[in-house]
C-alpha cells in the first residue's frame, strides 16, 4: 500500500487508460482535423526554422503548444499524427494532476480515481487527445494552476506555499500561451488564492508579487501577439448581441454537462427514488414534458435538442460534425438511442436536485473541517467559473459554442460532484460507475476511430483524384483540406480579420455561375474546383469519372462511402 502512494499508481492507471483507448481507436490520418491542419504546419515551420511564423488561421496564441509539437517532429520525423501525439502526452499528465487535485481535495484515492476516469475516457477527452487542438494544453494549464493553488493553500509552512503559489504562475503563464483563456488561472484563480492566504503576509506579499509578474508576462505575450503578423485578432466585445441567439448556444452548451459526466450524474439517480411522491410526479412531469418538447412540435424541437445537443464533437453521425462535404453523412446515433440518452443524461441532475432538496438544517454528516475546506473552495473556483463563462459570451453571440469549450469547466464540475456524493451521500462510490464509464470509453473510442477513418478516406480519394493529373487547386477536399492546400501554395490562409501586413486580405469574387458552393471559399482564394469530395454522389452536377472510397464506422451497420462529383456542369461525367 505504501508503495502504491509513493509511486501514484492510481494516477499512473488513470494516464495509462487514456493510452490504451487511443492506442485502440488508431488515431492516424494526414491531414487536417478542424483547425488543427494550420497548426501543424505551424509547428513544421517551427521545427525547421527556429521561428514562430502565424499562417492566418489561429486566434490562439498555442505558443507552448508548437514547440512541444516541434520537439515531437525532432525525435520521430514530421507527420501529422506524429505531432499530434504530442498532445496525447499532454492528455495523460492532465488525467494524472486531475487525480491527485481530487485527492487534495479530501477524495479518496478510490474515489478520486473512478471521477478522473469517467472525466478522462469521456468521448470528448478521448476525441480531443489525439487532435493538435488547443483545448487539451488549455486543460492542462488550469489544472496545473489549481493543483498549486490547492498545495499553497494546503502548506503548513510560508516557504512551501510560497513555492507552490509560484509553481502555479510559472506554469500557467507558459502553458497558457497555448490558449489564452487558461491564463484566467494567474487573473482569477491565483487571486483568490491569495485572498484566502491574506492572513499570512509573507506568503501574501510574495504571492502578490509571483503573480503580478505573471500579469506583466501576459500583458508582454499579448503585446507580441497583437504584431506578429498573419493574426487573427479576438475581440472581447462584440459589434452587435443578438440575446436569444446567445442564451440558446448557452442552452445547448450547458446541456451537455450531464452527458459528458454521465457516469458521475448516474450515481444520483437513486436520489429520486428516495423522495417524496410529489417531488417524483413533478421531475417525471418535467422530463416527460421536456422529451415531448425535443421530439414532437417543430418549433419548438430546436429550443429543446436531445442528447448530445451541441453536435460538433459528439454529434449524431458519430464523427467530427464539423465536416461540411456536400450531402449527409449517415446517422450514428438514431433517435431512440437519442430519447435513451437525454432520458440518462438528465435524470442525472434531476437526482441531485431531488437530493438537495432533501437537506435540511445544513448538512449533519459534513463536519466542521470539510465544512471549512468547501467554504475555500468556493472561493477559489467560484470566480474563475464565472470569469470563464463570461469570456465566452462573445462567442455565444457571434459564432456558436461548441461542446469543446466545456472542457474547462469540467474538471471543476466533477470535483464538486464526487466531493459532494463523497461527503453527503455515501463515502464510497459504486463499482457499478466502472460499466457507465466503460460505456462512454467504448462510444467515445468508436467515435474517435469513426472520425480518424473518415478522414483516412479523404486523403485517400484526393489521392485517387491527384493521381489522375489533376491538381489540388481544382479539388473542394473539404473546408479543412483547404486550408492546408492554401498554405502550402500561398503561405497564408485569405482572412478578413487579419490586420498585419495591411491589405493582406483581398476580397474573393463569388464563384462563376454554374460552379457549386464552396464553404468558406474567401480563405482560399486559390482554389476553384472543378471537383469535390461529397457523401452523396448526385450532389452538385453528380459522380465523376472516379471510384468511390469506403471507410469502416465501428458499432455502425454499416460502412460509410465517399463519392467524387462535379462541380460545374460543364466538367462531363
Amino acid at each position: 500500500m505504501q508503495l502504491v502512494r509513493c509511486l501514484r499508481i492510481p494516477a499512473l492507471l488513470c494516464a495509462f487508460a487514456v493510452l490504451v483507448c487511443e492506442l485502440i481507436a488508431r488515431p492516424y490520418t494526414s491531414m487536417g482535423i478542424c483547425d488543427d491542419g494550420p497548426y501543424i504546419l505551424m509547428t513544421r515551420t517551427l521545427a525547421t526554422t527556429g521561428h514562430l511564423v502565424y499562417n492566418g488561421w489561429p486566434a490562439a496564441m498555442l505558443g507552448l503548444q508548437l514547440y512541444v509539437g516541434a520537439a515531437f517532429i525532432k525525435l520521430f520525423g514530421f507527420s501529422f499524427t506524429a505531432v499530434r501525439m504530442s498532445t496525447l502526452l499532454i492528455a495523460m499528465l492532465t488525467a494524472f494532476v486531475l487525480q491527485r487535485i481530487l485527492v487534495r481535495s479530501g477524495i479518496t484515492e478510490r474515489n478520486a480515481t473512478l471521477g478522473t476516469l469517467a472525466l478522462v475516457l469521456s468521448p470528448l477527452y478521448l476525441m480531443l487527445s489525439v487532435t493538435f487542438m488547443s483545448d487539451i494544453f488549455g486543460l492542462f494549464a488550469v489544472v496545473l494552476c489549481l493543483y498549486g493553488c490547492l498545495r499553497a493553500l494546503q502548506s503548513s509552512s510560508d516557504r512551501a506555499a510560497i513555492a507552490w503559489l509560484c509553481f502555479a504562475v510559472l506554469t500557467n503563464a507558459l502553458c497558457g500561451t497555448a490558449r489564452q483563456i487558461a491564463w484566467l488561472g494567474i487573473l482569477v484563480m491565483l487571486p483568490s488564492t491569495l485572498w484566502l492566504l491574506r492572513a499570512r503576509r509573507r506568503v501574501l506579499i510574495a504571492g502578490s508579487v509571483a503573480t503580478l509578474a505573471g500579469v506583466i508576462f501576459i500583458l508582454a505575450c499579448m503585446h507580441w501577439l497583437a504584431r506578429q503578423p498573419y493574426v487573427q485578432p479576438e475581440h472581447l466585445i462584440p459589434d452587435t448581441f443578438p440575446i436569444a441567439h446567445a442564451f440558446r448556444q448557452f442552452t445547448h452548451f450547458f446541456l451537455d454537462v450531464p452527458f459528458l459526466l454521465l457516469p458521475i450524474l448516474a450515481l444520483f439517480l437513486p436520489e429520486i427514488r428516495k423522495s417524496n411522491p410529489r417531488v417524483i410526479a413533478v421531475l417525471f412531469a418535467l422530463l416527460l414534458g421536456y422529451l415531448f418538447l425535443a421530439t414532437y412540435p417543430s418549433h419548438l424541437r430546436g429550443g429543446f435538442p436531445l442528447e448530445p445537443t451541441v453536435g460538433e464533437w459528439l454529434g449524431v453521425h458519430g464523427i467530427y460534425d464539423g465536416v461540411t462535404l456536400p450531402g449527409e453523412p449517415p446517422i450514428f446515433l438514431p433517435k431512440a438511442l437519442q430519447v435513451l440518452l437525454t432520458i440518462a443524461s438528465l435524470g442525472g441532475p434531476l437526482g441531485l436536485i431531488a437530493g438537495l432538496l432533501r437537506l435540511k438544517d445544513g448538512s449533519p454528516h459534513l463536519d466542521s473541517s470539510r465544512r471549512i475546506f468547501w467554504k475555500r473552495l468556493a472561493i477559489l473556483i467560484t470566480p474563475f467559473t464565472m470569469a470563464y463563462v463570461i469570456l465566452l459570451v462573445p462567442r455565444a453571440a457571434t459564432f456558436h459554442l461548441t461542446d469543446r469549450y466545456l472542457l474547462g469547466l469540467l474538471p471543476v464540475a466533477l470535483l464538486v460532484l464526487v466531493g459532494y456524493y463523497q461527503d453527503l451521500i455515501q463515502p464510497r462510490l459504486p463499482l457499478s460507475i466502472l460499466l457507465v464509464v466503460g460505456i462512454m470509453a467504448v462510444y467515445g473510442i468508436a467515435i474517435t476511430y469513426n472520425t480518424f477513418a473518415l478522414y483516412r478516406a479523404r486523403v485517400a480519394i484526393a489521392a485517387e483524384i491527384y493521381a489522375a493529373g489533376i491538381p489540388d487547386t481544382l479539388v473542394d477536399g473539404g473546408w479543412e483540406y483547404n486550408l492546408v492546400v492554401e498554405i502550402d501554395h500561398a503561405n497564408f490562409i485569405n482572412f478578413p480579420t487579419i490586420t498585419v501586413p495591411a491589405h493582406a486580405y483581398v476580397r474573393t469574387p463569388p464563384p462563376p455561375a454554374g460552379i457549386c458552393q464552396v464553404m468558406n471559399y474567401d480563405n482560399y482564394p486559390r482554389i476553384h474546383p472543378l471537383y469535390g469530395v461529397s457523401f452523396s454522389p448526385n450532389a452538385c452536377y453528380g459522380p465523376a469519372p472516379f471510384a468511390p472510397v469506403h471507410y469502416s464506422r465501428w458499432l455502425a451497420s454499416t460502412p460509410g462511402t465517399l463519392y467524387v462529383v462535379r462541380y460545374s456542369r460543364d466538367v462531363k461525367p
